[in-house]
C-alpha cells in the first residue's frame, strides 16, 4: 500500500484539532447559506441573524468558562491576536511584568517587543526540567512597578499545567492583574475565570474547543479597560469618530468571521456536551498509553511529567542519535503519520527542557485518536529508532 493510500494517524491536536464534530462543518455551510451578512451592520433579517451566529456564541463560551457577562468576550483570529490585544492594550511606559519560562512566542514576542518601545520590564521565572513551576519565585520576583502577570496554563512543549488558580490568588493579593494563555487548555480542563482570579483570558477556537481556524478570543475582566489594538467600524457609534466604549464593539473593529463563529459556536457546544471533564479523561488514557509505549523504546527520552502526573495530551520526546525532524519526516512520509517536530515557538521552553541544540518530536493526540492509532505510532517510532540509530 502506498503512503498516500494510507489513513491520516493525526497526532497534531495540540497545533489545530482535527477531525472536527461534523456539526461544526454543518453549522459553518447553514451561516455561509443563510446568515453571512454583516452583523451589527444593518437591520434587514439577514444581518440580525448573523448577529445572533455571534452572541449565542458568545453565550455558549462564557457559560464554559463562568464569566458573568458574555460581552466580555471579544472575539479574535487566534489566541495570538488575543494575546496582543491584552498586552499591548494594558502595560504602559516603565510596567513591570512578570511571565515563565514556558511561554510560547505569542507571549513572549510582544513582550520583547514592547521592552524595545516603550521601555517595560520583563522577567521570566524559570521553571523545572519537567515544567514545574515554584510559586515562591513568582512571589519574590513581584515588586512596586508590577502590573501584570502573563502565564500559560499548559506547556506546549512538556503538557505540564500550571497552577492557575494559585497564581490568580497571588495575583489578586498582591494587586496584579492576571493573563491567561489557554491555548492548549481551553475545552480540555476546567476554566472558571472569577474562581481562578483571571482578568484576562485569551483562547483558541481551533484546538480543544473543535471550531475552525481563524477563530479565538479575548474574556476581558468588566472592571479592566484596555487600549483597542484595532480601529475602525463596528457598526456602532458610526457617527463618532471615536472608538465606541461599549463592549464587545471597542475591541472588534472590522467585519468578523461569523462562519467561522458559527463553527466555533458548534465546537463549543460539543465540548459542552461531552463534558471538558470526559474529554480530559479520554486524553489523559490516551496520553498514558503514549507515554508508556515510548518509553519501552530504547533511546527515547519523554520530555514533561513524569508518568502518572497531570498534563495536557503533549508528548514531547527525542530520541538518541536520531534527528527530530528526521523523525517526524520518516513518521510522515512513510508512515502516514503527522506529527510536530523543531522548536515549537517556545525557545524558553526548551531551555527547560535542556532541549535547545536538539529540539524535539511532539505527539499530541485528541479526543477523536484510538487506542489502535496509538499502537501504530509506537510501532513506527520504534522501527525509525532501530533503523536511523543503526
Amino acid at each position: 500500500m502506498s503512503q498516500s493510500s494510507k489513513p491520516l494517524i493525526y497526532l497534531d491536536n495540540a497545533a489545530t484539532s482535527w477531525p472536527k464534530p461534523p456539526e461544526v462543518a454543518e453549522a459553518m455551510d447553514k451561516c455561509l447559506k443563510e446568515a453571512a451578512a454583516n452583523p451589527g451592520r444593518g437591520s434587514h433579517a439577514m444581518a440580525v441573524r448573523s448577529s445572533r451566529i455571534l452572541f449565542e456564541a458568545r453565550k455558549r463560551l462564557a457559560g464554559l468558562f463562568r464569566i458573568a457577562n458574555p460581552n466580555d468576550i471579544a472575539f479574535t483570529l487566534n489566541t495570538t491576536h488575543a494575546l496582543n490585544m491584552a498586552i499591548q492594550g494594558y502595560l504602559q511606559p516603565g510596567d513591570h511584568v512578570i511571565a515563565t519560562s514556558l511561554e510560547h512566542n505569542s507571549i513572549r514576542r510582544p513582550l520583547e517587543a514592547l521592552k524595545r518601545t516603550r521601555g517595560i520590564e520583563v522577567t521570566y521565572v524559570p521553571t523545572d526540567a519537567r515544567g514545574r513551576l515554584d510559586l515562591n519565585r513568582v512571589e519574590a520576583a513581584i515588586h512596586s512597578r508590577t502590573r501584570l502577570l502573563a502565564v500559560t496554563h499548559s506547556s506546549n512543549l512538556l503538557g505540564s499545567i500550571l497552577p492557575v488558580k494559585e497564581i490568580g490568588t497571588l495575583a489578586r493579593s498582591k494587586g496584579v492583574k492576571f493573563l491567561v494563555d489557554a491555548a492548549q487548555s481551553a475545552g480540555v480542563l476546567a476554566i472558571d475565570a472569577e474562581a481562578m482570579g483571571i482578568d484576562l483570558l485569551a483562547f483558541p477556537g481551533h484546538k480543544g474547543l473543535m471550531g475552525p481556524q481563524g477563530t479565538g478570543g479575548l474574556y476581558i475582566h468588566p472592571e479592566l479597560e484596555l487600549e483597542p489594538l484595532m480601529y475602525g467600524g463596528t457598526g456602532s457609534k458610526s457617527e463618532s469618530p471615536e472608538q465606541p466604549n461599549v463592549r464587545p464593539d471597542r475591541y472588534e473593529a472590522g467585519t468578523p468571521n461569523t462562519v467561522g463563529i458559527a463553527g466555533l459556536s458548534a465546537g463549543v457546544d460539543f465540548v459542552k456536551r461531552e463534558t471538558v471533564e470526559a474529554i480530559h479523561a479520554r486524553e489523559r488514557k490516551l496520553t498514558g498509553q503514549l507515554m508508556t509505549g515510548l518509553l519501552d523504546i530504547p533511546g527515547v527520552e519523554v520530555l514533561g511529567p513524569e508518568p502518572g502526573e497531570e498534563r495536557t495530551a503533549i508528548v514531547s520526546f527525542v530520541m538518541e542519535g536520531v534527528d527530530p525532524s528526521e523523525t517526524a519526516f520518516v513518521l510522515d512520509q512513510q508512515f502516514g503519520i503527522a506529527v510536530r517536530s523543531g522548536f515549537h515557538c517556545t525557545p524558553l521552553g526548551h531551555e527547560s527542557a535542556g532541549t535547545t541544540e536538539t529540539g524535539a518530536v511532539r505527539a499530541s493526540p485528541g479526543y477523536f485518536t484510538s487506542e489502535s492509532e496509538i499502537v501504530s505510532f509506537i510501532e513506527a517510532v520504534r522501527e525509525i529508532g532501530k533503523a536511523l540509530r543503526v
